[in-house]
């Protein structure tokens, strides 16, 4: 199992994605001889899931069934231990399009965090890229490094543990993009720009508050910095639902008064108690959605 190759059979060791039901997945690390306890019943990993297909049906001890995914880092996004507060799908998808992300891409990434955005960077630089990812918190750091271990793609990612702020990133001159989610990306700006090839790159800063984003525009135009753009993703999901719509009644046409009337007397009572309808499909959203995240913040480094 790797989070960058597909593997069909379910191993010893692998982290696989337990499919519960709607929004109800959780991580699980296989081992033989292990269980795990579900509201279906038990899930017994030397029988049930060890040498399976991933994308099984599994029947649990109660007579319930859940099915066994293969992980990915949008599957990965929604059920890791939270060390940090992490960015989703939504705004991962963004920041992979706009650093312009690719197979062989080299990117530097601070904070680490709880590593969602850095499993996504993982799978699109993969096979000959590589990430370059600081944090700060060295239990954070520590804890990160075994996850890719356990993922298979440390061979990919370079974990520093230091403060970016004050001693950058490690390299010069390798990037093609950076990426900052630090309380305060505008003192990172510099060595974000020197982190990055001579002939240029892209740069992304995420920030909850507008305040940060007004001195990360700030110092990103000072140090020379072209093209910033901010931006901020809404998710708004339209739920398909079917509906049933009253045609009106406007009476009867008047070249055929006299037949209306005579059908109307042989109709039935229901039907004028009735009026015709139809029946179609529309949206309609949700009374809750998803709020503000972040605002992301992206620069262009000009060719030297």
């Amino acid at each position: 199992m790797s989070f960058i190759e597909y593997s069909d059979l379910i191993q010893d060791g692998d982290v696989a994605i337990v499919h519960l039901g709607h929004n109800s997945v959780t991580a699980v690390k296989v081992q033989h001889g292990a269980q795990t306890q579900t509201r279906f019943g038990v899930i017994r990993h030397s029988t049930d899931l060890i040498s399976q297909r991933y994308g099984s049906k599994v029947t649990c001890s109660k007579g319930g069934w859940v099915h066994v995914l293969h992980p990915t880092p949008e599957l990965w996004t929604v059920t890791l231990p939270h060390r940090t507060q992490i960015l989703y799908t939504t705004d991962i998808a963004m920041v992979t399009m706009m650093l312009e992300l690719k197979p062989g891409s080299v990117v530097c990434e601070s904070g680490t965090g709880s590593g969602s955005l850095s499993h996504a960077i993982l799978r699109t630089i993969a096979p000959t890229g590589h990430l370059h990812t600081v944090e700060f918190h060295q239990q954070r750091a520590e804890k990160v490094v075994e996850e890719f271990k356990e993922h298979r793609v440390d061979h990919l990612v370079t974990v520093r543990n230091q403060d970016v702020c004050k001693d950058g990133f490690g390299v010069t001159g390798v990037a093609d993009a950076v990426f900052l989610d630090i309380p305060s990306p505008w003192e990172a700006v510099g060595h974000a720009k020197a982190a990055m090839k001579k002939h240029g790159g892209r740069l992304c800063s995420f920030s909850p508050c507008i305040e940060q984003v007004q001195r990360t525009c700030q110092a990103l135009t000072e140090r020379g910095l072209e093209e910033v753009r901010t931006l901020e993703v809404l998710l708004r999901v339209h739920n398909v639902r079917p509906v049933t719509l009253q045609l009106p009644d406007f009476g009867p046409d008047s070249d055929s008064s006299s037949s209306s009337s005579q059908a109307a007397e042989e109709a039935p009572p229901s039907a004028a108690a009735n009026p015709a309808s139809l029946k179609i499909k529309t949206t309609t959203l949700p009374r809750e959605m998803p709020g503000h995240t972040g605002y992301l913040t992206f620069a262009t480094k000009p060719r030297t």
